[in-house]
């Protein structure tokens, strides 16, 4: 019997099951601080959105659209209207929209609209299909008792207003896009990870995430006091489920809309951003868009998707100029 090698192997076995017990003990320390961590990040976003809720200032006013409440922003007293929609997403539209409004209220009543769980809106069950998202900022146009307005939207608001103009040819007097949707654009039909995005949402991660990557807006013109209420809303409404839910129809949306178009005699101005390195086809898709109605203008402009952050009194300026054109 070959005694040496029976202890080299009892030796090495040994060896073994300590190398094996310290990395059990290491993956156990790593499973530890990782579900630690996750607690205290789950406990700190619960009580967070509590006290911030508190310090949430009101805006606006509340008009009852299918038993529940919409917020609505009334400003200015010009003679026109214009009816102001979001992108999707933003949590709180008449805040995102205040560089622009400031510009326009001189001239114009401007009617910022923040759809159902957008901003201090009520959510809804409804599914947010494009008819059902129309329908309901139709219903709050008229409970305002507007009758003729200047329909302006960000970004999604170019596929809903192709319905709704077509839908309520007689209300709507202009189409104004800020670097709106194209109902025919490509890629709309990408499977978005929303099951990630309400996880992050969920256990506090997404704040985590927008602490350390700083305040995206502090660049901006908005005073400190905005800015920190854009904070809060967002931290309360970002990928809530009525959020959650226009986004699962997206692709749906799209894809039944890709053959509208705009009523022929519907004045049209585009804002449209002319470095999206993600989308080259982004100009001619607007440039055939405005071609389709017959007092169509398409202005490009250098900036992020939310052109009215940083280009508002740019776009002002140039609405003003293309009404008094119009008129």
């Amino acid at each position: 019997m070959d005694v040496g090698k029976t202890e080299d192997t009892t030796i090495t076995g040994t060896k073994g099951r300590k190398r094996r017990k310290l990395w059990l003990k290491i993956m156990g320390g790593i499973i530890g601080a990782v579900v630690l961590f996750m607690g205290i990040t789950f406990v700190v976003h619960t009580i967070s959105n509590g006290i911030e809720k508190k310090k949430i200032e009101s805006y606006g006013q509340y008009v009852n659209v299918d038993g529940k409440k919409m917020n609505v922003s009334i400003q200015g007293s010009g003679e026109q209207t214009i009816v102001l929609l979001p992108g999707q997403g933003t949590p709180s539209p008449v805040i995102d929209f205040k560089l622009l409004i400031d510009e326009l209220t001189s001239d114009y009543r401007v009617v910022a609209i923040e759809p159902f769980g957008y901003g201090l809106s009520d959510q809804t069950d409804s599914e947010r299909t494009t008819e059902n998202i129309v329908s309901e900022v139709h219903e709050a146009v008229q409970q305002l008792g507007i009758n003729r307005y200047i329909l302006m939207g960000h970004s999604i608001t170019g596929l809903y207003a192709a319905t709704y103009v077509n839908t309520y040819p007689d209300e709507v007097s202009a189409f104004v896009g800020i670097d709106s949707s194209v109902p025919n654009q490509p890629g709309m039909d990408v499977k978005l990870p929303l099951n990630l995005m309400k996880f992050l949402k969920q256990s506090g991660l997404m704040r985590v995430l927008a602490k350390v990557s700083g305040d995206s807006d502090a660049s901006l013109a908005y005073d400190e006091h905005t800015r920190e209420q854009m904070r809060l809303i967002s931290n309360q409404v970002s990928t809530n489920p009525t959020m959650i839910n226009e986004l699962e129809h997206l692709g749906s949306n799209f894809k039944n809309g890709e053959n509208l178009t705009y009523p022929r005699d519907m004045p049209m101005l585009l804002f449209v951003q002319s470095n999206n390195e993600h989308n080259p086809q982004w100009i001619p898709l607007h440039e055939e868009q405005a071609k389709q109605s017959a007092q169509g203008k398409m202005i490009p402009m250098e900036g992020s998707h939310y052109l009215h952050h940083t280009k508002y009194k740019e776009i002002a300026e140039e609405f003003k100029s293309y009404m008094k054109q119009l008129q």
